[in-house]
């Protein structure tokens, strides 16, 4: 991605150097508001940014430039999905974005349903694996970051080290934070009760309709990812509305903000 023709996003990242990428999911875009000296860039006038028919509630469509603790962080609030109509490269707008900045970290967050006996609405599930069942993939017909077909590894694809750090600090914090495996649909429509029954079958934990693109063009990228998931309803077949998704967010905002924050310490 050339960023040459969006000025503000390459003269602060050279002066800058962000340590990590932020993508703030559904009902979890208020953390954007704590970043110290804000450079704000609505992704509409970013070349090469995906063209869809409408914003998804909740998510401000734009990159925040700042810091949070010190650290320099890109903030996405606000991301894009296969459902609103675009390729799945375009879907890892955030990723390719973030690796153009030479960032090293991206931080995905979302707002899932949880599949797993031992969740409930308002947990924050740390992703340590994923399935890809949207049918689609970004690295489909795209050369790579060097050319031909990046034949990525995924058995590590939510970095180890990160994980542990995100557990630590959880700890220290006080945030209830278990690990989980994250199963990633097209949408935009909520799952049935079959299907749920299927994907618990399989081993999924949560289930959302984002963040597995991201991680595999920012595996094919070189970045390290971490995965952050808040349970917004108990999957049975029965999903909330997507402004019930939004107030779950709010509510659990304080604690994901605890943690990012504690996790961007470390970095």
């Amino acid at each position: 991605m050339d960023l040459s023709d969006v000025p503000q996003v390459t003269e602060w990242a050279a002066a800058h150097k962000p340590r990590a990428a932020l993508v703030l999911g559904s009902g979890l875009s208020d953390l954007v508001d704590s970043v110290e000296s804000p450079v704000r860039v609505p992704y509409r006038e970013i070349p090469g940014a995906p063209v869809v028919a409408g914003e998804v509630l909740g998510h401000k469509g734009q990159l925040v430039l700042g810091s949070l603790v010190g650290v320099p962080v890109a903030v996405f609030a606000g991301r894009y999905h296969a459902y609103q109509g675009i390729s799945a490269l375009d879907a890892a707008f955030t990723a390719r974005m973030a690796a153009a900045m030479g960032t090293a970290v991206i931080v995905l967050t979302n707002a899932s349903g949880g599949i797993a006996s031992w969740l409930s609405a308002g947990d924050l599930v740390l992703v340590s694996d994923h399935m890809n069942l949207t049918g689609v993939n970004p690295l489909v017909g795209w050369p790579g970051p060097a050319g031909g077909v990046p034949f990525v590894p995924m058995r590590d694809a939510y970095d180890p080290d990160l994980r542990t750090t995100a557990l630590e600090v959880a700890e220290e914090v006080g945030v209830p934070l278990r690990e989980g495996v994250y199963c990633g649909l097209l949408g935009p429509n909520y799952e049935t009760p079959a299907e749920v029954e299927m994907l618990r079958s399989l081993g999924a934990d949560i289930v959302g309709m984002s963040t597995v693109l991201e991680t595999i063009a920012a595996r094919a990228l070189g970045l390290r990812v971490l995965g952050l998931s808040l349970v917004t309803n108990v999957a049975a077949g029965v999903a909330l509305s997507h402004d019930e998704v939004l107030e779950v967010g709010e509510r659990a905002a304080e604690s994901l903000k605890r943690l990012v924050i504690g996790i961007l310490g470390r970095l």
